[in-house]
């Protein structure tokens, strides 16, 4: 039986069998190279694999803020899709980031996000960047996003 999108639990399964073509399907995420490793209810886990394409500074091999602000935008914003109890696309509002260190040269980044409250209209998500533990903070993210309002499905079918 297919997965029903607006069962929270089936969408779990459905994201979990999908998490490589998940990044794929954004142009930047794809671009980058990172992947969605993990996803719990409310919860993203990615890789950002480190490339001497995505370096800032080539005097110290540090990747661009860029680069993980975007990792951490789009974890926030899947792990709003891994809470939300209806299949909805969201859109980010507001997005702070905290960078507390450089990344190490030639070291993957691991990101991890977390929707932890939401309203009617509205996602609240925090997230932080590291290499192996949370012991050692890279960056942390505080983000908004707004749920969209499903579109009626003959709508949907004219973008087809």
């Amino acid at each position: 039986m297919p997965a029903d999108p607006s069962d929270l639990e089936q969408r779990l399964i459905l994201m979990r069998e999908n998490m490589k073509m998940m990044t794929k399907a954004v142009p930047w995420a794809r671009e980058l190279g990172f992947e969605v490793t993990r996803i719990e209810k409310a919860r993203v886990w990615g890789l950002q694999p480190w490339d001497d394409t995505l370096v800032g500074d080539p005097d110290t091999g540090v990747i661009h803020g860029g680069v993980i602000t975007t990792l951490l935008d789009n974890l926030c914003g899947m792990s709003c899709g891994a809470a939300l109890p209806d299949f909805r696309f969201v859109a980010t509002l507001d997005l702070r980031i905290d960078y507390m260190r450089p990344a190490d040269k030639g070291r993957d980044i691991i990101g991890e996000a977390e929707c932890y409250h939401m309203t009617r209209t509205v996602c609240f998500t925090r997230a932080w960047a590291y290499h192996d533990t949370r012991d050692r903070i890279i960056a942390t993210a505080a983000a908004a996003f707004a749920i969209n309002q499903p579109r009626p499905t003959d709508q949907l079918e004219s973008l087809a």
